[in-house]
């Protein structure tokens, strides 16, 4: 054995070794040969220090996250994997040993062995699985504006309304309720809360009601409501002591990014408040693997990500790991990139001076290797391969080590529905959470409100009608009374409409003309000078 060789085995052997429990990711490779029982392996102590899996699409990502969470698992630490792509559910069945897993294990210096892992399926939508929900009075003013994307001032409007709410004891469960609080806010309800928390924009309820409709419009309407989840069901055991891996199946919203980094920002939010602080445990209580980061990362707000890495810094504390799978360490900002203490790199591809580029400064995020050429074996990883640094359990970093990597004890292959629906049908917390509760909450409670409201109107405006009609049938009430007064008849009236009443008439009236005409013929001779 050559000195450079012993000094390269020796330098993992220290660099690796652990005085508490382990996980084995693989065994040390040496200038292109792997080396049997050089082994690679990560402290359980600090896997609350987070870490990246990353590398091109193709060169065994998913495989790396699937060895990773099932060795947790039988080390008791319980796991939520997102799987954005639908080929995690193998993990629930034990492998099939072939010849090559038995010859890539001879190569690594340990025996194969089959094993399955204790699953539950959790689902955002349609998928099968325990339905996640939370309120959005769980997410708060502050945080649901950021969801949102929202300004200053817009920010300011929402804590005024969920102030509103909170002390009219409305609760904003869903949607549709904090929506009806914009309308009710701009309309019935206008005067009254801008007399106890000053003049509200209407541009902003508006720009608000528009963001909220882009949301729904991804099918957050779904995840919005009750009952929420208990993330205490995240951290769970089997019978035999192995931690349970919660696999959220994500297939069918690649498509929504806003809905799943949502979801993911309310989970972390959820998961800090919630765990009491513990500070470094002998192994974590929950690690949470994020597939396809980028997805996060790509669409959220800088808000958003402001949020994020506060939450990654902070939850250490509570015994809570999170990992990253994405296909380069640049779609993980710096802020968070600094924060991940493993790194497990796979393979990337040097096709364009771009991907180059994107290679140089993935090489600078790992330790200084005497053994390799970074940025070379960044291209020449094979399948199943990778460079990789952890954290020891004194929180230093690493050597830079190529190992290839050990096989997955759990199926390499997705389930076939059957056997995922005779999974589901199992679950200890799917019948919880699979029902729709649809509680009194301030869609209901406004609506009735505004349904009284206009009732009261209405009456009002019977009883101004009402009073407008009798005052008008008053008046022709009385009108008619001085009518009657005149109809009845006098000794007058009576004696003219008489038969010889109107004799008597008719000669008077004929005398009253011929006096008139005669008068008449008087004057136009007047008028002619006749009479001087």
């Amino acid at each position: 054995m050559s000195d450079r060789k012993s000094s390269f085995i020796k330098s993992i052997e220290a660099g690796y070794e652990a005085k508490g429990e382990t996980i084995l990711l693989g065994t040390g490779i040496f200038e292109g040969n792997p080396i049997p029982k050089c082994f690679v392996q990560a402290p359980l102590k600090t896997f609350n220090r987070h870490g990246l899996i990353a590398g091109a699409t193709g060169t065994g990502k998913t495989k790396t996250l699937q060895i990773i969470t099932e060795r947790l698992s039988h080390a008791g630490v319980s796991c939520l994997v997102m799987d954005m792509k639908g080929d995690l559910s193998g993990i629930a069945k034990p492998g099939e040993d072939n010849e090559k897993i038995a010859d890539r294990h001879k190569k690594i210096g340990v025996p194969f062995v089959s094993k399955a892992t204790p699953v539950e399926f959790l689902s955002l939508s349609g998928e099968p699985g325990a339905k996640l929900r939370a309120t959005v009075s769980e997410f708060g003013p502050i945080l649901f504006s950021k969801i949102l994307d929202l300004n200053e001032t817009q920010a300011g409007v929402m804590t005024v309304l969920f102030k509103y709410c909170d002390d009219n004891n409305w609760p904003l469960l869903d949607l549709k309720d904090i929506k009806k609080v914009l309308q009710y806010s701009t309309e019935e309800g206008k005067e009254e809360i801008e007399s106890l928390y000053g003049k509200i924009s209407t541009a902003s309820t508006s720009t608000i009601l528009r963001k909220i409709v882009e949301l729904e419009h991804q099918g957050a309407d779904s995840f919005f409501g009750e009952p929420s989840f208990d993330v205490n069901d995240l951290v769970r055991t089997d019978s035999n002591g192995s931690g349970i891996v919660s696999i959220l199946r994500l297939t069918d919203i690649q498509d929504k990014p806003k809905l799943f980094s949502t979801f993911m920002l309310c989970l972390l939010a959820e998961i800090y408040s919630i765990f009491p602080e513990v500070g470094d445990l002998p192994k974590p209580k929950l690690v949470v693997f994020i597939d396809e980061a980028h997805l996060i990362f790509n669409e959220s707000s800088k808000a958003l990500l402001n949020q994020l890495e506060t939450i990654i810094k902070l939850v250490r504390s509570k015994g809570i790991g999170v990992f990253f799978c994405t296909q380069s360490p640049g779609d993980v900002p710096d802020s968070i990139l600094g924060q991940l203490g493993m790194k497990v790199q796979h393979s990337l591809r040097a096709f364009t001076a771009k991907d180059r580029k994107e290679i140089k400064l993935t090489a600078q995020n790992y330790p200084i290797s005497e053994y390799y050429d970074t940025e070379e074996a960044l291209t020449n990883l094979g399948m199943g391969e990778a460079l990789i640094t952890v954290l020891n359990e004194k929180g230093s970093p690493t050597p830079l080590a190529m190992t290839l990597l050990v096989a997955p004890q759990s199926r390499m292959d997705i389930l076939n529905p059957q056997e995922l629906n005779s999974l589901v049908s199992v679950s200890k917390i799917a019948d919880k959470y699979n029902v729709t509760i649809d509680n009194q909450s301030a869609h209901e409670i406004l609506s009735a409100k505004i349904e009284a409201l206009k009732e009261e109107q209405e009456e009002l405006q019977q009883k101004e009608s009402g009073t407008k009609n009798q005052n008008k049938t008053n008046s022709t009430t009385g009108t008619r009374g001085r009518t009657s007064t005149k109809e009845e008849k006098s000794t007058f009236e009576k004696v003219t409409e008489s038969a010889a009443g109107k004799i008597v008439i008719r000669e008077v009236t004929r005398g009253l003309l011929g006096v008139l005409g005669l008068k008449a013929t008087n004057s136009r001779s007047k008028k002619k000078g006749l009479f001087f």
